[in-house]
């Protein structure tokens, strides 16, 4: 099956000020998806936003909204961002004992479902939950701040969860430190899905440095397409 590269702006790296006008910039400079890093203070170290901010921006852009919860506990949550407007909703493989459940609840909602896993969880943690997934995020930072550096060591993990996922139609992710320098490396080793903050907003050049992820993405993506 074909998978196009997608680009998803992580929002954590906009101008808060003006949330709805960033959103909708991002949506005019070619952004597939727009990531909204969601954070609790408890099961990462700081706090974002919750779900009236997604509310506020929905109706700035038609484009799906990637909502990633690092919150634990998470499963009391799931119904304000569906109708808040997430489309997609991923939950982390740490922040509970019963991930199983919590995508259920998620698929029940409505909504596509994401398994997250953290740089020091195994791909392992997949397996049982792979016919569940509508996405797979590897996290290439430790979750909790934007701005860090890429993990080189993800790059095997994309690759193993590329083989794991095979031809079923579940898009790989990677988020954090993706900028148009690794992207190419990312792709290759089968990200079709590259979150990017500080690289997306770096200079206000949003229409140009996503272009930059993408051609690099797509010039050296393997053989998964």
């Amino acid at each position: 099956m074909s998978r196009p590269i997608r680009i998803a702006p992580s929002i954590l790296a906009a101008d808060f000020s003006r949330l709805g006008e960033e959103v909708a910039a991002l949506d005019q400079a070619g952004a597939d998806w727009i990531h909204c890093d969601v954070m609790d203070g408890h099961f990462v170290p700081n706090i974002s936003f919750g779900p009236e901010v997604i509310r506020a921006i929905r109706p700035r852009t038609n484009l799906l909204f990637d909502v990633h919860l690092m919150i634990a506990p998470v499963d009391p949550y799931l119904e304000a961002f569906a109708k808040a407007g997430a489309d997609l909703i991923s939950i982390h493989a740490e922040a509970g004992p019963h991930a199983h459940r919590t995508l259920q609840a998620i698929k029940a909602l409505g909504k596509q479902t994401g398994l997250v896993l953290n740089p020091g969880t195994p791909v392992s943690v997949i397996e049982p939950l792979i016919g569940d997934l509508d996405l797979v995020l590897l996290m290439s930072v430790n979750p909790g701040f934007g701005g860090q550096s890429f993990i080189g060591a993800t790059l095997e993990k994309i690759a193993q969860v590329r083989a794991l996922i095979g031809d079923r139609p579940i898009a790989l992710e990677v988020d954090g430190g993706v900028t148009a320098a690794n992207a190419g490396d990312c792709a290759r080793a089968g990200a079709d899905t590259l979150v990017a903050g500080s690289a997306v907003f770096k200079g206000g050049a949003l229409a140009d440095n996503i272009a930059a992820i993408r051609r690099a993405a797509e010039a050296a993506r393997g053989d998964w397409v």
